[in-house]
């Protein structure tokens, strides 16, 4: 594509979840919607093995057929859909202005919808076996694992609320952790208590293994030794690191919260006019399609009361 300058009257930054739920939305209501979408093939979702939790989608979807459904569907309500990096943007005029390689694009109203920041892989074998067996989300993925025993790698909060969740589906939870986790965190003393709950203390997961069904096995090894512990598992959840919002092209332009997200009311507004926040950008802790795609939903419907300067947010049906 030549470089060129593109007008919309909604520009949206991401095209997960949040972003195809958005531009839906706002194409549907007769308004002229850009999605610049880095790569389709990346985000939670999209690497998301089997989905079996989204309302009315078989249990034997991929994360990355939903995600194609959902962008397919914004594009046949006249959504323009471009595959683009961003390296910028500029918020200081009444249209907003975002740079790429391609061109230069104008929006009335921005969205930014650019996720939060994907883990980098650091133990061997976490790459091969992602979605069989290997998971960043116990909400997603717990339900696979009844009466299994699952390993989970970390000490952070994060770590602290997966297996939480995941004591109420396996049948051994082997919690590993290499430092000590903060006396603070919420939910210690119950995991730490319950009796499905394997505490491996000052121990790293050196790698994960398996087969072509998926994992069957990590090896541990504790703090000071160079000797491998096998341990039997079926799921790996691994969360040695936590994931944070993608805000580095917003350069201080919006206002962000203590947790990194961007900062928004209750429609989805951040604090600079005409700009918009949704999806895992904001740092919630629920970190769910669904509910990206209810942050999209709000914030088109808001935008389309913002552009047309209506009183009231206009709605597809009405009970008479």
């Amino acid at each position: 594509m030549k470089s060129e300058l593109l007008e919309a009257d909604v520009l949206i930054i991401g095209g997960g979840p949040a972003g195809c739920s958005c531009a839906l939305y706002t194409a549907r209501s007769s308004l002229k919607t850009i999605i610049l979408d880095k790569n389709p093939a990346v985000g939670a979702l999209a690497i998301t093995h089997k989905i079996a939790n989204y309302p009315g989608v078989a249990a034997d979807t991929s994360g990355a057929d939903l995600l194609k459904t959902m962008r397919d569907q914004a594009i046949s309500y006249g959504t323009d859909y471009k595959q683009v990096q961003v390296y910028g943007i500029d918020l200081s005029g009444s249209e907003k202005t975002v740079y790429t390689p391609e061109g230069t694009f104008k929006g009335k109203t921005l969205v930014l919808a650019t996720g939060a920041m994907g883990r980098t892989s650091t133990l061997p074998g976490e790459d091969q076996f992602l979605g069989r067996g290997v998971s960043y989300c116990a909400t997603c993925d717990g339900a696979f694992y009844k009466n299994q025993q699952v390993a989970v790698y970390g000490s952070n909060q994060e770590a602290i609320d997966e297996a939480l969740v995941l004591t109420k589906f396996a049948s051994t939870v082997h919690w590993i952790t290499n430092s000590k986790p903060n006396a603070n965190s919420t939910g210690l003393s119950q995991l730490q208590s319950a009796p499905n709950v394997k505490h491996w203390k000052r121990t790293r997961l050196t790698s994960v293994d398996g087969d072509e069904s998926g994992v069957t096995a990590v090896k541990l090894q504790a703090l000071g030794s160079q000797e491998d512990t096998q341990l039997d598992v079926n799921g790996v959840f691994v969360y040695s690191s936590g994931s944070l919002p993608i805000t580095d092209y917003l350069r201080g332009q919006i206002p962000l919260t203590e947790e990194g997200g961007v900062r928004v009311n209750d429609d989805m507004m951040t604090g600079l006019d005409g700009v918009w926040a949704i999806g895992d950008i904001r740092n919630t802790p629920f970190k769910q399609a669904v509910v990206a795609c209810s942050d999209g939903c709000i914030a088109a419907m808001a935008i389309d009361k913002y552009l047309n300067q209506r009183k009231q947010i206009r709605v597809d049906w009405v009970h008479r």
